[in-house]
């Protein structure tokens, strides 16, 4: 097993349970390969654990088979005769009496396949907690799931566990200065720009940054992870999205493929499948939210900091926009052993796809460019893409990152990759979305640039931006937080 990376935070939130004198219900979820499996064994390392796993459904997937896995892992994990699995209350009535009086963390992980087949297993596992797990003050019993727009339906907001929860936990990707931790064996000897490259494919999803040979180049290791059949990311997209969504994968895929340029108001979406607006589709983005594939940015006005109603998506899921963008189109000549990897990488598309790549990075990874830019988190009035739409009395206008804080400051950041030094014309841009920017009286707008392979001797000296971060200051490569211009 290699080296467990990152995750203090979430260690440091589940071990405050130890100190309850209460028994305790958490709720985990997060996207396949973020880690969940991984941060509770070690969290479970030194703790008396019983675990338990639903079955991937299949059209022969049944609420019985599901019941009778169960009843086996218990005669596994307990070392008992098999329980009779003709009812979930049965079940847990006996797995309480076995776990009883004693420290113990039970395990549910995905707990949506073992419970979406019978309309009465939320219900049982809901009367199994009020009326035994829970009289165990030294029980810990995680409900754990890949299909979060399930568990948030069905546990997180469903008034049967209201009350319940002790802890509701989302796992993200890993921040920046973890995912570099995975190269540690190179120590310095790898440029950022390198270790970019392959983040741009995975990235902070531990279990992909775990496939990464770190004296390879970026480019091997994309080729072999990627553009070979036997590559982990090559067919890893279908075998997620299979298990996450069934019979309904290609739905799901269609809509991504739809934002993967660039982000869309619902409506576009609805033009751009052809379909008739509906609470069918519009549900399905949700659940595409939810699962961590999306995000869902809402605008705001400036003047009073309220939301708009106003939102776009956009994929916010590196290797999913890489698989749609880059794999998929070639998967036919990858299957067929004909396609040359190398090839991509001297493309144009190339350029452009790291673009939207550097982006999204930089976009999952606000809380260190708040410490880069002396932002204390508490000070945030809002913050993300923002976009302002044409009007009679305004000009449009989008900004890849804006920063508001309650001193009526406003950082306006842009994200901007190149594969050379970046000139002058990033300055006049930059005046342009100002110039149309209906900025209220009395604000502050601080000009931010982050990049990630220079920027030219004029854009220094002219001293027109508040701050220029270099990607490595975001990777943790230099303390100093980035240089004041």
């Amino acid at each position: 097993m290699t080296e467990f990376i990152g995750r203090e935070s979430e260690l440091d939130d589940l071990g405050s349970l130890l100190k309850k004198r209460s028994a305790s219900l958490v709720v985990m979820r997060g996207r396949r390969r973020i880690g969940k499996s991984r941060l509770i064994a070690e969290f479970c390392s030194s703790l008396p654990t019983i675990s338990f796993a639903g079955i991937p459904p299949t059209k022969n997937t049944t609420a019985n088979s599901q019941r009778e896995e169960f009843a086996r892992q218990m005669q596994y994990e307990l070392k008992i005769k098999k329980p009779v699995a003709d009812d979930w209350g049965g079940l847990f009535r006996e797995l309480i009496e076995l776990t009883q009086d004693r420290p113990i963390v039970i395990v549910m992980d995905e707990i949506s396949w073992l419970g979406s087949k019978d309309p009465d297993f939320l219900g049982k596992l809901k009367n199994g907690w009020d009326l035994g797990f829970s009289k165990n003050k030294q029980l810990i019993l995680i409900l754990c799931g890949s299909v979060s727009s399930w568990i948030e339906r069905n546990i997180i907001s469903s008034t049967g566990f209201v009350g319940r929860i002790t802890m509701s936990m989302r796992l993200k990707e890993l921040p920046l200065h973890d995912s570099c931790k995975f190269w540690a064996s190179q120590g310095r000897r790898i440029s950022p720009y390198e270790i970019f490259k392959v983040l741009s494919v995975t990235g902070g999803i531990p279990r992909y940054l775990e496939e990464i040979v770190p004296n390879e180049t970026a480019e091997e290791n994309i080729g072999r992870l990627c553009f070979k059949e036997t590559g982990l990311l090559f067919s890893e997209f279908e075998r997620i999205f299979n298990d996450l969504f069934s019979t309904r994968s290609n739905t799901y895929k269609e809509i991504l493929l739809k934002m993967s340029d660039k982000s869309l108001f619902l409506r576009d979406v609805y033009e751009l499948l052809k379909v008739q607006p509906s609470g069918s589709y519009a549900e399905y983005v949700d659940d595409l939210v939810q699962a961590g594939f999306i995000s869902r940015d809402y605008t705001w006005d400036l003047k009073s900091g309220k939301e708009s109603k106003l939102s776009r998506f956009r994929v916010s899921d590196n290797y999913v926009r890489f698989y749609l963008k880059a794999i998929l189109p070639n998967r036919n000549r990858i299957l067929a052993g004909n396609y040359e990897s190398n090839s991509i990488f001297h493309r144009e598309s190339w350029k452009t796809l790291l673009g939207l790549q550097f982006e999204t990075l930089v976009l999952n990874n606000t809380t260190e460019l708040y410490k880069q830019l002396n932002i204390a988190p508490g000070d945030v009035l809002k913050a993300g893409p923002f976009f302002q739409r044409k009007s009679t009395k305004q000009q449009g206008c989008q900004i890849d990152l804006l920063i508001q804080t309650y001193h009526r400051t406003l950082y306006l950041i842009e994200i901007k990759f190149s594969q050379n030094e970046i000139g002058n014309e990033v300055k006049e841009e930059i005046e342009r979305k100002i110039d149309r920017l209906n900025l209220p009286k009395g604000f502050s707008i601080k000009p931010v640039l982050i990049h990630v392979n220079g920027i030219s001797d004029h854009i220094y000296l002219d001293r027109f931006f508040s701050k220029i971060i270099d990607f490595s200051n975001l990777l943790g490569f230099d303390k100093n937080r980035g240089e004041d211009r």
